[in-house]
């Protein structure tokens, strides 16, 4: 009988621990990443030989790593910053159009600042003698192929400086995140984001390759989302802290200047202020962000980074791939997120979870945990995906005032339901009860 009941207990202990493992297998190329021991945002991560580094331009990278520079060269971050006189190829404003009011014609410009969704152009003006652009009246809005005036100083630091363009130099604005080596060295080493950016001034690495250079996903998840968080968070001038705006009056920057990649960036960014029911510029009530650049405000709050997933576990950070007009459907969330793993969902098929035909758009990850909620200008489309990984309702979405195209079911369905049977539809689902009412 006891060999009997031993061989039981076997077989038992045997098949659970191979459903345990099913279950937690596709977690377990994360298990060391998730168990890390975070050491806080106060600590400074910089490798100590990169104290002293200078920036030397990714061509330098490229000659020991080329399989990552080349990946790199053709993501979108390097064209954040291009020089149209080098390659006037790189302008995608119809000049044929420009406003006559515009204060700047195409052979004005030096550089062009983005060209995906918008394309804003520099204009060569030094500040007390030294190199410095401002930015032209009107941008070439992408998605609508129209101009449209652009005035830089409408933004949170409106009282920082006079309300003319050409009286904000770029360098207080857009080159800091913009180019590389600006931020904390106040050096345009390379247009664009390149490899220092996110690796930090490599001239000590490029002498000696034992001298390291910051790796992100070396560090803390909490720290490692920093690189990103540098520019993908809406912040303010940290000297904000302790002092009022007539105080930098001129001098207000828009990017945490001083910040390498692996120092505290909470020593030198300030972030946007948010308070939840409250609605401001950039945020509707509930947190979601009305703009572009507000990725790491929605992510940080969401179930996601607090559990320690990062950006680099969605995003390549070579390619960026994938992109929200480049995804891959379903696939890179049932990754991690499949029927039957520890995570979710908890229903059987993708249908009992959606309640859509699992070839429809319903049934696509994005399309309801990521849903377009901003505007990269104020007269673009909704394109910008949310970051917070949250389903917002019909009836949270009435509450919190926001525009019914925002929301996931209204987006599709604006035709045929209205927000308020939308609601009722998921509730005769079972997929909303006291939590979310």
């Amino acid at each position: 009988m006891k060999k009997i009941l031993l061989v039981l207990l076997s077989i038992v202990i045997i098949v659970g621990g191979y459903i345990g493992y099913t279950k937690a297998q596709k977690l377990l190329p994360f298990y060391q990443q998730l168990t890390q021991t975070h050491v806080g945002t106060e600590v400074d991560l910089q490798p100590k030989t990169q104290k002293e580094a200078h920036y030397v331009g990714a061509a330098k990278c490229m000659e020991c790593h080329k399989g990552k520079y080349d990946s790199w060269s053709h993501s979108q971050h390097p064209k954040m910053i291009q020089d149209l006189v080098k390659d006037p190829s790189v302008v995608v404003a119809d000049f044929s159009k420009l406003p006559k009011d515009a204060n700047f014609k195409l052979s004005d410009a030096t550089y062009t600042v983005g060209g995906k969704f918008k394309q804003r152009y520099m204009i060569r003006k030094d500040r007390n003698g030294t190199e410095d652009y401002v930015l032209g009246n009107y941008q070439w809005n992408v998605q609508t192929k129209k101009w449209q005036h652009f005035k830089p100083w409408k933004y949170w630091y409106k009282t920082a400086y006079p309300h003319d363009n050409e009286e904000l130099p770029t360098s207080r604005a857009c080159d800091g995140c913009h180019f590389t080596g600006f931020m904390s060295q106040q050096q345009r080493v390379d247009t664009g984001i390149s490899c220092e950016a996110c690796h930090g001034p490599a001239s000590e690495h490029v002498k000696d390759p034992d001298s390291k250079v910051y790796q992100a996903d070396m560090s803390d998840p909490v720290r490692q989302n920093e690189v990103c968080l540098q520019c993908h968070m809406r912040n303010r001038d940290k000297r904000l802290d302790d002092q009022n705006m007539s105080a930098i009056y001129g001098d207000a920057r828009d990017y945490p200047f001083g910040y390498e990649p692996g120092k505290k960036l909470s020593e030198y960014k300030k972030v946007a202020p948010f308070t939840p029911g409250h609605e401001t510029k950039e945020f509707y009530a509930n947190g979601m962000g009305k703009k572009n650049r507000t990725q790491g405000n929605e992510y940080v709050h969401s179930m996601m980074s607090k559990h320690g997933i990062t950006c680099i576990n969605c995003h390549n950070p070579h390619t960026l791939a994938p992109t929200a007009q480049n995804n891959t459907g379903n696939a890179l969330c049932m990754k991690c997120h499949s029927f039957g793993s520890l995570v979710g969902p908890h229903q059987k098929s993708l249908q009992a979870h959606t309640h859509h035909k699992a070839n429809s758009k319903g049934s696509l990850c994005v399309e309801c945990h990521m849903p377009k909620v901003g505007r990269h200008t104020g007269k673009s489309p909704l394109t910008v995906r949310s970051h917070a990984f949250g389903f917002v309702t019909p009836r949270e979405t009435l509450m919190y005032d926001m525009p019914p195209e925002t929301n996931a079911c209204f987006a599709c369905h604006k035709n045929d339901r209205s927000m308020q049977t939308l609601q009722k539809d998921l509730e005769s689902w079972g997929m909303v009860g006291w939590d979310k009412r």
